[in-house]
């Protein structure tokens, strides 16, 4: 047994982070996000219901140097599921 519960692999899990890069390839199905806390690239899918919203928080949280709350499916997961302002 590695310690975590069924409950919490599967609950979303939150990281606070400020974003230090947001880098688009055309015809990507993503974009990529770099925040400073962590040394991983972060994906935001295009098929996100949230994904405009999120992405403008993203931008806005480049160009202001403003933390976000960062929300993932699990600690392991590099796709982004929601952003909100911290």
């Amino acid at each position: 047994m590695n310690g975590s519960s069924r409950a919490d692999r599967e609950r979303p899990h939150y990281r606070i982070m400020q974003v230090a890069q947001v880098r688009e390839r055309e015809g990507a199905d993503h974009v990529e996000i770099v925040f400073l806390e962590s040394a991983r690239f972060y994906r935001l899918m295009k098929t996100n219901a949230t994904f405009a919203e999120s992405y403008e928080l993203l931008q806005a949280s480049l160009e202001h140097r403003e933390l976000l709350t960062i929300r993932l499916a699990s600690l392991e997961s590099e796709v982004i599921e929601g952003v909100a302002k911290e």
